[in-house]
Formats: C-alpha cells, structure tokens, sequence
C-alpha cells in the first residue's frame, strides 16, 4: 500500500463537496479551524445544490479531478458525506491519482472514495469531514486528524468489546457499512487475504445492518477477512421487536471463524478519531494497533 507524503503547517489542502450539500455555518466554522494550519483551496460552486446532491454530477467529478491532480495539493478534505460519491467514480482521474498520490480524508459516503483508492494501492484517511470539524469535537479528535496528515504517530485503541477473542494482523479496509454494502454489490469492493475490515453506521435499523451484513457474508465478501472492527452504531434504535445492534453484530458474526471486536471510536458518533485505511494493524483480544 503506498503512503502519500506527509504535509507540514501551511500546506495546500483542497476542500471538496463530492457527496450532499452540507450546513454553510458548520462548514465555515471547519474551514476557519483548518485555516489556523494550512494553506485553503476551494471553489464558490462548493455551495451548489441540486437536490440531495452538491451539485450536478459534472461539477462534483470536475472540483475532485482538479483537486486530485493538482500538484501544489497535499491532501483533499471533504465537506461533507450524505450521498453522491458513488455516482462520480468512473469519472475521476484515478490512475493520475495513484501515480501521484495524496492524502484524501474524510468519512461516511466518502467511503466509496476509500474502497477504490484502497483497491488501487493507495492508503487513505477516514477522519472526520469539514464539516464535522466545525462542530464540537474533543482536542484528542483534532489532534489525531492533524498527527495522520503531518506524520502519523502510532495510534492504539484500547478496552474495546470482545465478540471473538484471537489475534490477527493485516491492512485496515472498509468504513460506513452501508458503502461498503453497495460497493460490495458493484463489484468494487475487495478484501484482501487477512484484511481487517472496520464497520460503522448512522440511523438504520438493526434489521437494515442485518441485511447488510448478510449480504456481505452470502456474496463472499467477508470470507477472507482476518477480523471484524465495529465503530460506533448511532441511532439504530431497536424496533417494535426490541432486537439491538448490539444482537445483530453478535449474530451475524458467529459464524466468522475470525476475531470480532465492537466500540471502536470511530464513526458517526462521539469520538470518531482519524485513522489511516490502508495500514497495516494488529488486533489482539480488546486492542488495535497501527503500525506506525
């Protein structure tokens, strides 16, 4: 997996809306934290809207391809996730992109983003997006966004809840269980052989992330995963039939001959701290380590 380089205070970063429109204020308020440390490139057409989309499809495609291709750019934080990411892959420079690598951060839809980048050999970062930025978050979560992009200080998450015990070692792939789900229909998202795979996901009902993840366990996709790390499962409230996520993840995991942890903080909950996908970790009982 290649590592795009480092940035230092006062790199270039390109702000980008490849998904759903987004609050302005919310927005404004990320941008004026992230212009503390670096150097903004952005378009006013970031502010488009069409529908539950930033933009026609051309006009997301064309801002992420100059952001991709640009090479005074060291890295590329999405505004927001919502939907729209998928829409736009075929368009984008990609082989540009892996012959010039850059870091691309964000999280939720950008996790199409991340399922090709990944797929194509390049590490990525699933962080918050600008958006999120603007809003409350801890010192500890905008300390980790800035350690990933300036030089990746070894990051352990600990105490997490053990649905299988075991060890296992291999590159961190996956995201918002709903893309990956999709991604996974498309024929575009691939596990590689002992690949630890880490899920999350936002309002949708236990019997929704069944689905999901009965389908990724009926077409395959998980066989060669070497561990499973759920983040944060926010307001996926029980039913009428009270079934939790909590049963849902224990469930449809038993049958997975591989260790599976829960709670990691990652997510659309609090905390959602950065962390590089395409980077080797190991997992061991409640503790995962990423190779620095």
């Amino acid at each position: 997996m290649r590592i795009p380089p480092s940035i230092r205070p006062g790199a270039v970063v390109a702000v980008v809306a490849p998904s759903s429109p987004f609050d302005r204020e919310e927005l404004m308020r990320g941008l004026a934290w992230l212009r503390t440390r670096y150097l903004l490139r952005l378009s006013s057409s970031i502010l488009a809207r069409d529908g539950y989309l930033a933009g026609d499809d051309a006009r997301r495609a064309a801002e992420m391809s100059r952001a991709m291709t640009d090479p005074e750019v060291g890295a590329i934080v999405c505004a927001r996730g919502g939907y729209g990411a998928m829409r736009m892959l075929d368009a984008l420079p990609w082989d540009a992109f892996v012959a010039h690598p850059k870091w691309l951060v964000g999280f939720s839809d950008i996790t199409a983003l991340h399922v090709v980048a990944n797929a194509r050999g390049v590490a990525t970062l699933h962080a918050p997006n600008v958006s999120g930025l603007g809003r409350t978050i801890s010192p500890a979560e905008r300390l980790a966004f800035i350690e990933s992009l300036e030089g990746y200080a070894p990051n352990e998450w600990s105490a997490l809840g053990v649905l299988r015990g075991g060890r296992a070692r291999g590159p961190v792939i996956g995201g918002n269980l709903a893309l990956v789900a999709a991604m996974a229909a498309a024929g575009r998202f691939d596990v590689p052989n002992g690949a630890i795979v880490v899920l999350e996901d936002v309002t949708e009902r236990p019997y929704r992330i069944d689905r999901m993840l009965t389908a990724l366990l009926l077409g395959g996709t998980l066989a060669r995963a070497g561990a499973i790390v759920f983040g944060s499962f926010t307001l996926c409230e029980p039913g009428a039939d009270g079934v939790t996520v909590e049963h849902v993840l224990r469930d449809r995991t038993a049958t997975l001959d591989v260790p599976v942890v829960t709670g990691a903080p990652f997510g659309h909950g609090a905390p959602n701290f950065a962390f590089r996908l395409g980077a080797t970790a190991t997992l061991e009982e409640g503790t995962l380590r990423f190779d620095s």
